[in-house]
């Protein structure tokens, strides 16, 4: 998740050394683009997965999926919204995900990483209808642009998942990358001012509340989806 710190009622707005999209962004991504992940699978990802792909079988519903979903604020609200569909949030800390203590029943939180999760996904053959990715932590320093998910190596697995996909993030050089990463893969992409009437997630409350600006890119990706090399 993300970085900043808050004080009371205020959030430390992002800082970083950067002014501007990374000079090394194109080459981090093109580099991604031309070749596959080939990172083994953690065991324990494994059985997770094998989880959600039974709940999920059982739901018949179209998929939802919220990537870095904290303690799932965001993920009970997208099931709320959408009853119709089946609403998978995936978060890293089991510390996270134990806050939140009622689910709607079609709504399931899973402790994995996203590493994984995606790229069984996708060799599964989900393909979510929609895919959040709400203030994912922005790594805001220069010198760890790779740890960013616009370039890192599950970018193409992101995208072949498919489906409608959004970010949002108080960092507008962050959302910037981003919309510069699908553009090199050839997807038309603009960020946007986002304005919040109902705050989604924990960040998203302490940023708005603090009068930060927030960004979004909500791109519709191709179906079927397509395929990572």
């Amino acid at each position: 998740m993300t970085s900043q710190t808050a004080k009371g009622n205020s959030v430390r707005a992002v800082t970083s050394n950067q002014s501007g999209i990374h000079d090394k962004l194109e080459e981090e991504v093109r580099k991604h683009l031309r070749s596959r992940f080939l990172k083994p699978y953690a065991e324990h990802n494994v059985t997770a997965f094998e989880h959600a792909g039974c709940w999920l079988e059982q739901q018949r519903k179209p998929l939802l999926l919220d990537s870095y979903c904290g303690t799932g604020e965001s993920s009970v609200w997208l099931a709320q919204q959408h009853p119709d569909c089946a609403v998978i949030g995936i978060d890293k800390s089991s510390a996270r995900l134990s806050k939140q203590k009622r689910l709607p029943e079609n709504c399931l939180l899973v402790r994995a990483d996203t590493d994984d999760i995606w790229r069984l996904a996708h060799d599964a053959g989900w393909q979510p209808r929609q895919h959040t990715l709400l203030y994912p932590n922005p790594w805001p320093k220069s010198e760890h642009l790779k740890r960013r998910i616009h370039t890192s190596p599950l970018f193409p697995t992101l995208l072949a998942l498919g489906g409608k996909l959004e970010l949002r993030t108080n960092w507008r050089i962050y959302a910037e990358e981003f919309c510069a990463a699908l553009k090199i893969a050839e997807i038309p992409a603009h960020a946007r001012k986002l304005e919040i009437n109902q705050p989604i997630t924990a960040f998203e409350r302490k940023y708005a509340g603090a009068g930060q600006t927030l960004w979004q890119v909500a791109v519709r990706l191709s179906s079927p989806p397509l395929s990572p090399l």
